[in-house]
């Protein structure tokens, strides 16, 4: 699993925004929860509105899908985590100034675009294409063979016509090429 497909394991949606959590992103960024999250306080100008972070609710992460116990630890929070969107990551990179967090975000940068497109362009289903251009087929190979038959039936009909006629020809010719009685008087001989 290459790092990408890593990060866009952990990007969820909540809210109706794709998000990034916060243990998550301190475990990419090789530093403590607590440290990431001094950090955004510390600068809570930078995050201010939904569309950069928000604090999940109690409610929202026992609904989520998002599995955060590892062996039975962290089962009651002090605080509740931080979901960071797009922009909220971003940001991370002005207050978490270190070489490691502008690496780490450029990759989640390039996992938000990728999951973005993925959205915008979702992949190609190939089985549904090949059974669609095979249906196609079926059709137009119908088509061809019911024209085929109806070339069929009218050259059929003609050589029915043909040798109707040729018949009609015959019966003619056999009728004037029967020996006809004489008209007028006949001499006995």
């Amino acid at each position: 699993m290459n790092e990408l497909q890593l990060i866009q394991g952990k990007i969820y949606e909540i809210r109706g925004q794709k998000v990034m959590l916060d243990f998550d992103l301190a475990e990419m960024y090789g530093i403590e929860t607590r440290v990431l999250k001094q950090s955004v306080r510390r600068n809570l100008k930078r995050f201010s509105g939904d569309d950069f972070m928000f604090e999940l609710t109690k409610d929202e992460l026992s609904r989520s899908q998002i599995v955060i116990l590892k062996n039975g630890r962290g089962s009651n929070f002090k605080y509740m985590p931080f979901a960071f969107t797009e922009l909220g990551v971003a940001m991370l990179s002005s207050v978490l100034n270190s070489d490691t967090a502008i690496e780490i975000n450029r990759n989640i940068m390039r996992a938000f675009v990728a999951i973005r497109q993925l959205i915008a362009n979702p992949p190609v289903d190939r089985v549904g294409e090949l059974e669609k251009q095979m249906k196609e087929l079926k059709d137009y190979i119908e088509d061809v063979f019911a024209d085929y038959n109806d070339i069929n039936d009218d050259t059929r009909m003609q050589l029915e016509l043909i040798n109707q006629t040729l018949a009609e020809l015959q019966t003619r010719k056999k009728i004037e090429e029967k020996p006809r009685n004489p008209i007028g008087f006949r001499a006995y001989e």
